[in-house]
């Protein structure tokens, strides 16, 4: 018996490790797959509602290592992944994305010399100002296999010394999980909650770059409050954010007009809002290749993306923090139908984890 264990920390992470764990099903006993849970995001929208929804086995272990800095939360997963590789002794480990938690447990696992597989690995915003960047360089400098959603990862990795042989093009497993989810988008009543009938766009915006500024965040706030004029504007706003706008004197921004504030959704409720919606504006990482997959415009406000195939469909622009930018990404995303978004790729099917696990049996010999 073959025993993986496959960890999942942020938000982002539970869409991605969903369908892995439903395909590693049909293998066992022979594989026992495991999954691990670091407790990054430790409420219940951010973690356990996606188990519920998607379908995912508890996790074998939760590390309950909760927030802090960037370096304390690290050092938290890494002892406590330690202890469980060694009671484990996982013949692979599989991370997924660009969280804290990814890098902690490849590093841990490689220095017990623990063969470690990274999915969504090469994907290169080339900013090392972002934490997510150093992540994923970080882990793909030490992983043994790679799985890539994009063709942009490989050629980031053939730049980086890695051999063809160990890369594998698979497709998306968080479109897996969209894929998944879709049928069960009409058991959502997140629009009637809302009272949303108008056509509507979504709002996300949390990274330090857009709310820790006073400048930034006054500039972006004044657009979007031109916006809500345009178009009514959904806001999920992230407590962050939220603090941040209290404390640069902007709490009027809180009662305008045309946005429809909300706490964090869980997964079914925001893909059934952004199914519906018109447009997303954003500075995430993943919702950019949702939007893709849904043919939804995207403006992202952010200066480059890692997740360059989004912006050759014609779904995702970016407009950094350039107001004349922004004002006409959203102009003209008010006015698209769509119709000019191309399909994403042939891979995002919502077979990805299947590919996945099918080249892992195939390996089964070199774990």
């Amino acid at each position: 018996m073959k025993k993986i264990i496959t960890v999942a920390g942020a938000r982002p992470n539970f869409m991605k490790i969903a369908p892995i764990d439903r395909a590693f099903k049909n293998f066992a006993p022979e594989y026992e797959h495991l999954i691990v849970h670091t407790g990054q995001h430790y409420d219940d929208i951010m973690s356990k509602s996606f188990f519920k929804i998607l379908d995912i086995s508890e996790p074998a272990y939760h590390l309950n290592v909760g927030s802090g800095s960037h370096a304390v939360q690290t050092a938290k997963v890494m002892i406590e992944f330690e202890k469980v590789c060694i009671e484990e002794k996982p013949d692979l480990v599989i991370v997924v994305g660009d969280v804290n938690s990814t890098v902690a447990c490849a590093i841990t696992a490689k220095k017990l010399h623990i063969p470690v597989a990274h999915i969504e690995a090469g994907l290169r915003s080339f900013d090392m100002a972002m934490p997510e960047e150093i992540n994923r360089k970080i882990t793909d400098s030490i992983s043994n296999i790679a799985f890539l959603t994009e063709p942009s990862g490989k050629a980031n990795l053939l730049k980086e010394g890695w051999e063809s042989k160990n890369m594998h093009l698979v497709g998306n497993t968080m479109i897996d999980s969209l894929c998944y989810i879709m049928p069960q988008l009409e058991k959502s009543d997140i629009l009637e909650k809302l009272n949303l009938s108008e056509p509507f766009a979504i709002l996300t915006m949390h990274r330090p770059s857009n709310v820790d500024d006073r400048e930034q965040l006054t500039s972006l706030v004044n657009i979007l409050e031109q916006t809500a004029k345009k178009i009514n504007l959904v806001f999920p706003i992230h407590p962050r954010t939220k603090a941040k706008i209290n404390e640069f004197g902007l709490s009027k921004f809180l009662e305008v007009n045309g946005i429809t504030f909300c706490d964090a959704l869980n997964y079914l409720d925001f893909m059934t809002l952004l199914n519906n919606s018109k447009f997303v504006l954003t500075d995430s990482g993943g919702i950019q290749e949702e939007a893709a997959f849904l043919r939804k415009p995207c403006v992202t406000l952010r200066e480059n993306t890692e997740r360059p195939i989004t912006c050759k469909t014609g779904s995702n622009i970016l407009v950094g923090n350039d107001s004349d930018k922004i004002i006409n990404a959203v102009n003209n995303a008010i006015s698209s139908d769509g119709n000019n978004i191309a399909a994403v790729s042939d891979l995002w099917d919502g077979k990805a984890a299947e590919r996945i696990v099918k080249i892992i049996i195939d390996m089964e010999n070199n774990l």
